[in-house]
This record gives structure tokens, C-alpha cells and sequence, in this order.
């Protein structure tokens, strides 16, 4: 069961189902709207109000940004009362002290009415860590408080409110395209986030449109079903050529994906000599630009009755494997400049899980091992970052005993579960050139899941 086939979705959008659900006390998630973003302009015929705060210096760039992927800006919402408006942009780099915060609630107040459903609210702050007093800092630091707040309010329509931290430093076009995704229906179920925007990486030569990975080369492990194959399959709808790997095992379905995107199956264990894959991608593609840590396994059972094979599998697979192929790519020069690396976490590497210490320790690393390796590789163009997902509609949790699954589904801020698109959306625009502001971060896609809050 997808979550566009969520039995609470469908039930709570009709008119006797939405009363009964009313009645009797239940969530009403609404269905979200996804997809559309590999467009050159996926906000065409949205409406925007973009507003800048005083003393901001960002304000003019998001405008630039908005108008440039085809919103039209507006500096308040349109005239009527029946008027909705798609997104609210708010440049807050300005605001230094308490009385400067006044201006968010007196944006915010009559705006948040007027939002339409599944709309998108983007704060641009200033990084606390660059301003020069206590009182400033603070200020910086609670915004984030306040956007997470308003991601909770605003998930009851089913919009997001995320975050794009910056510092006066920070290029325009470096905001481009964390706004781009945080604005458009890729970002549906990843809310209550923020994300740092860096001079770190350099810049690229040039930022290609509409098909964002023409000439790329790119491998996922684990493509062979589920989040794999859906990242496979929205960086192939973005021009790159996929390098689908995946076990054995799963050579038909593995086959059917690589088929159906136009890529390249390749069965394989990652656990195994990681030159195997070093040479397939040397001799037939010259290198790669693109990796997606996707493959992992769960093995799980509380610490007390876990038997040391299981601990092992765990970390040969979740961790051990990114590490192994990563240096052997970096040994052999065949990760390119302006490459992308994209780790896949989990919130239970945030939060923790009962019975999976081991699932949890590997995925809590992973988020580590970005945030270490990004200061080595962005000299050469390079960004890592991690990727972890919450509650995500996939063959393996339609596995989980219902009620289970109904908590997990509802303990979010849209109050529903994930689809496979939404992890793949979050990795393309990470895999993207436009990207290259942020690197060494973990996004999470789980709807502002209450675990790890």
C-alpha cells in the first residue's frame, strides 16, 4: 500500500470520511503533491510572496531564483480573501535581536491563512556561528526553532517549512539550489529541515538546464528494488547514465530496472573486492560522477540475543563496503572533479531503535563519514553528504505488523508515511551540480518524524 493509496489519505479527503475522521479524533493527512521538478522552471504558474527582512543580504538572490524557475513574486499575498498563494520565501539573514523576530510573526501572521495546500515556506537565516555577538547568535539560532515549529503547523495542510542557513559570504547562485528544491513538489515530504549553505566547494563551470546530469555517469547499489531503484531512476530522468548494482540474487528485477531507465545492470556483492567495481567503471565509462551508497541490510534483534554474525553482516554492508569502494575510487583517480557522493542514513542513526544497535550504530556513522570527508574532497569540486529517510512505503515495511506500521505512518508532522520518490528526490538534488553549496550535511525525508525531534 502506497502512500497515495494510504486508507487515512483517501478516507479523510472525502466528505463523510473527513467528518468521521474528525469524529472520531484522527489524524486527516492530506494527499501530497509530488514530482514535476525536472522541469527548467518546476514553480511555472506558482505565486510566491518573497519578502526581505531588514538588514538581509539574501533577499534579492531568492527573488532572482524564484522569478528564474518560474514563480511569479509577489511582496504580499495577491488581493481577495479567496486568493491562495503557493510559497512564502522570508529573507531573515537581517534580524540581530528579539525586537528584528518581531517581523516574522507580523510576515507570517496573515500569510499562513492564505497558504495553500501542500504550499512551501523557505527561511533563508544567518549561520549563528558567523555573527558577532552573543545576542545575534541567539537570534540566528532561534529561528531554526521557529521554522521547525511552523513545519509542524503548517504539515496539517500538507505544506513544508524548511531552512537554508547562510553567511553574507555565500554567493547568490550557492542558494539556488537548495531553494530550488525546498520550493518545488520534490521536496513533499521533507519538512521542519535546514540545510547549510557553504563557500566550501567551488563553484562549477556551468549549471546545465534542464537535464541537470546530461553526461553524467552515475552508480547506485542497491538499485534493484524499493529506494534504489527509484534513485536510479530519477537521476536517468535527469540525463545521467546509471550504473544499477545490486546482488546476485537479484539479477531479474536488477535487470528490469537498469532495462526500463536505459542503464547498466551489474550484479555484484559490495561486501566483496571493491576492485571489481573500480574496474568496470574505469574500463567502460572512464570514471563516474555520481555515487549513491544506497545498498543496506537490517539484521535485528535486541544486543542481549544478537549473534555475532548479525552484528558483522550489518557492518560489512551498511559501513564497511562505502568505505572500501570510496578508497579504492579515490586511489584510482576515478571519481571525477565536481563529483557527488550521496550516503544513505536513516533516522534510526538519528534517533536510535529498539533492536537495532547495529542498524543504528552503521547508519549514525554514515552521517559521520560525510560530515569527515567533505573538507578533503571539496577542493576538487567534490560534496558528500548523507541522506536519511524515516518512515518510507516499501515492500519491507508493509512487512511490519499493521498497527506498528500505523504508528510509524502517523508519528509525523504530514502524518503519513513516505514514498520511495521522495528519497530519490532529496539524492537528485543532492547529485546535482547546483547542489554544490551543500556538502558534508545529512537531509532528512521523513515528514518531521517525531523520533529524533
Amino acid at each position: 500500500m502506497g502512500s497515495e493509496q494510504d486508507w487515512l489519505v483517501k478516507l479523510a479527503a472525502g466528505g463523510v470520511g473527513g467528518k468521521l475522521v474528525k469524529a472520531l479524533g484522527l489524524p486527516a493527512p492530506v494527499a501530497l503533491v509530488r514530482g514535476g521538478t525536472g522541469s527548467a522552471a518546476p514553480l511555472a504558474g506558482r505565486h510566491f510572496v518573497c519578502r526581505a527582512l531588514p538588514g538581509g543580504f539574501a533577499g534579492e538572490g531568492a527573488a532572482a531564483a524564484l522569478s528564474a524557475l518560474g514563480a511569479e513574486i509577489f511582496a504580499d499575498a495577491p488581493a481577495g480573501d479567496d486568493a491562495r498563494i503557493d510559497g512564502v520565501v522570508v529573507d531573515a539573514t537581517g534580524c540581530r535581536n528579539a525586537a528584528d523576530l518581531r517581523s516574522l510573526y507580523e510576515v507570517f501572521h496573515p500569510l499562513l491563512r492564505r497558504l495553500a495546500r501542500c504550499g512551501r515556506i523557505v527561511v533563508i537565516a544567518a549561520r549563528p556561528d558567523g555573527q558577532g555577538d552573543a545576542l545575534a547568535a541567539a537570534t540566528a539560532r532561534g529561528i531554526e526553532g521557529f521554522v521547525r515549529s511552523l513545519a509542524k503547523e503548517a504539515g496539517k495542510r500538507g505544506a513544508t517549512a524548511n531552512l537554508i542557513v547562510a553567511d553574507p559570504a555565500v554567493a547568490p547562485e550557492r542558494l539556488a539550489g537548495p531553494l530550488r528544491f525546498f520550493s518545488s513538489d520534490g521536496s513533499a515530504y521533507v519538512t521542519g529541515q535546514a540545510l547549510t549553505v557553504s563557500g566550501l566547494v567551488p563553484a562549477p563551470a556551468g549549471l546545465p538546464a534542464p537535464m541537470r546530469l546530461s553526461g553524467r555517469v552515475a552508480v547506485v547499489t542497491g538499485a534493484a528494488r524499493g529506494i534504489g531503484a527509484a534513485i536510479a531512476a530519477r537521476l536517468a530522468e535527469e540525463g545521467a547514465t546509471v550504473v544499477c548494482l545490486d546482488v546476485p540474487p537479484a539479477q531479474a528485477p536488477l535487470a528490469e530496472v537498469a532495462g526500463r531507465i536505459g542503464g547498466v545492470a551489474l550484479t555484484l556483492d559490495i561486501t566483496g573486492d571493491p576492485a571489481q567495481l573500480a574496474d568496470i567503471l574505469g574500463e567502460r565509462f572512464g570514471g563516474v560522477d555520481i555515487v549513491v551508497h544506497n545498498a543496506g541490510i537490517t539484521r535485528d534483534k535486541t544486543l542481549a540475543n544478537m549473534k555475532p554474525e548479525a552484528w558483522d553482516q550489518v557492518m560489512a554492508v551498511n559501513l564497511a563496503a562505502i568505505a572500501a569502494a570510496d578508497a579504492t575510487l579515490d586511489a584510482r583517480g576515478l571519481l571525477r572533479d565536481g563529483g557527488r557522493i550521496v550516503c544513505l542514513s536513516s533516522i534510526a542513526g538519528i534517533a536510535g531503535n529498539y533492536g537495532q544497535t547495529n542498524y543504528a550504530l552503521s547508519k549514525a556513522a554514515v552521517i559521520g563519514y560525510a560530515a569527515a570527508r567533505a573538507p578533503a574532497l571539496a577542493g576538487r569540486g567534490i560534496t558528500i553528504n548523507a541522506v536519511a529517510p524515516g518512515f518510507i512505503e516499501t515492500p519491507m515495511t508493509r512487512k511490519m505488523p499493521l498497527l506498528t506500521r500505523e504508528v510509524a505512518r502517523r508519528l509525523n508532522s504530514l502524518a503519513q508515511g513516505g514514498l520511495p520518490e521522495d528519497v530519490a528526490e532529496a539524492v537528485c538534488f543532492l547529485a546535482c551540480p547546483d547542489a554544490f553549496g551543500v556538502t558534508g550535511q545529512t537531509l532528512r525525508v521523513c515528514g518531521q518524524s517525531l523520533l529524533g525531534a
